[in-house]
């Protein structure tokens, strides 16, 4: 027997030994997702006036900036030829899907984020170039464009500029994550992927996932600073993570019962994937470990009053594990809709490699990298110029 066929059973095309998407292709929605999510969440202070998550605002910003610089990368890792992907700028397909991904980043990165950013950080950046010494000075300078006015008339036109542009920017991130759902969704040949509600659950997932990981980072930076933790702010992150997390199960579920109910000629593979070849990824650690459990545990932080300090080693373990779950969701989604023939008759398994351009190594730098990037930003443009008081 070939070696190609030694994990193969049934019968399958020979174009489906191999899976054509591998674990880089999950770090794309993945990373993007963080990218949505965070930059909702920074949102609710702009634009719905929360003012209690106000000292997550900035740090929510350049978060969702450190992993949109990233996200385009796993694609032009998995390209035989990436050079070749400024192509899609000048000859655009607009009836590909994947090649108008292009242009949305642009948009979201160029228009919205960067200019959002810019807009908040002006006054400081100003002062900053007229303060700092050494090279820097000269990366600040650069970073005004030219403007030094900063009178509390300009500051006011920031601002309200500012708005306008985080309230574009809120349908321009559903599109961002919702678009990655789409691609799934509107292959209309593999039924694990082909569902209308795919790019909804992208979406609320990514929403989950985003205001998770600013929790996180703001529990972890205020440990490493030595600064007391906002808990107002904290609440109302993990409050506003409960009420997003149950609209995400709510979806999945409802996806699931109509799959039942439906029970078309996938199905019985389908089911046998998930009792079998996806047991572990998809029941026991999405769903178990990264849905039920940090569901469980932020629905005991809203109904019984606990202490601060048992509050947030809750939050953190809730945060924890939800990104581990929307990871996972992520790996069955692209991986697991790879692993049976389009006969229904044959499955395969998926062998991620180490040191190879797709294998594992890469894809542990490629997470990695968005928090150094981050670390970078927090150094140039402090995200808590001024912090407040640990209220209780």
């Amino acid at each position: 027997m070939h070696e190609a066929t030694i994990a193969v059973e049934g019968f399958m095309y020979p174009n489906e030994v191999e899976l054509q998407w591998s674990v880089l292709i999950v770090l794309y929605p993945f990373i993007t997702g963080l990218v949505a999510g965070a930059f909702i969440l920074a949102s609710l202070e702009r634009v719905f006036h929360v003012e209690a998550v106000k000292p997550t605002y900035r740090l929510a910003l350049l978060t969702a900036l450190a992993f949109l610089l990233v996200a385009p990368l796993p694609l032009q890792l998995h390209l035989g030829h990436p050079e070749r992907s400024f192509e899609m700028y000048l000859t655009p397909h607009r009836s590909s899907a994947m090649a108008m991904f292009g242009f949305v980043y642009l948009w979201y990165l160029m228009v919205v984020l960067l200019l959002e950013i810019w807009l908040d950080y002006r006054a400081d950046i100003v002062r900053l170039a007229s303060s700092t010494r050494g090279p820097l000075r000269w990366v600040y300078k650069a970073g005004t464009l030219g403007s030094s006015n900063i009178s509390e008339a300009s500051r006011r036109i920031d601002d309200r500029v500012g708005w306008i542009i985080t309230a574009i920017g809120i349908p321009s991130a559903f599109l961002l994550h919702g678009y990655v759902g789409f691609i799934f969704g509107s292959i209309k040949a593999n039924p694990w992927w082909s569902t209308p509600l795919m790019p909804i659950v992208f979406l609320f997932s990514a929403m989950v996932s985003g205001i998770a990981a600013v929790m996180l980072l703001y529990i972890v930076s205020m440990h490493l600073k030595g600064l007391p933790v906002d808990m107002p702010c904290l609440d109302t992150i993990a409050k506003y993570l409960f009420y997003a997390f149950l609209i995400d199960f709510s979806l999945e579920s409802l996806d699931l019962i109509h799959r039942i109910y439906e029970a078309d000629e996938s199905f019985q593979t389908l089911d046998f994937m998930v009792q079998s070849r996806l047991y572990t990824s998809h029941i026991l650690i999405q769903i178990l470990l990264g849905t039920v459990v940090p569901i469980g545990l932020l629905a005991v932080t809203q109904v019984f009053r606990l202490e601060e300090a048992v509050r947030r080693w809750i939050y953190f373990v809730a945060g924890t594990v939800t990104l581990v779950g929307i990871f996972a969701m992520r790996w069955n989604v692209v991986i697991g809709g790879q692993l049976f023939s389009k006969s229904f008759l044959g499955y395969t398994t998926y062998k991620m490699e180490f040191a190879t351009r797709e294998g594992l190594l890469p894809a542990v730098l490629l997470l990695v990298l968005p928090f150094l990037i981050l670390w970078v930003l927090v150094k140039l443009l402090p995200p808590w110029t001024e912090q407040p008081e640990a209220r209780t």
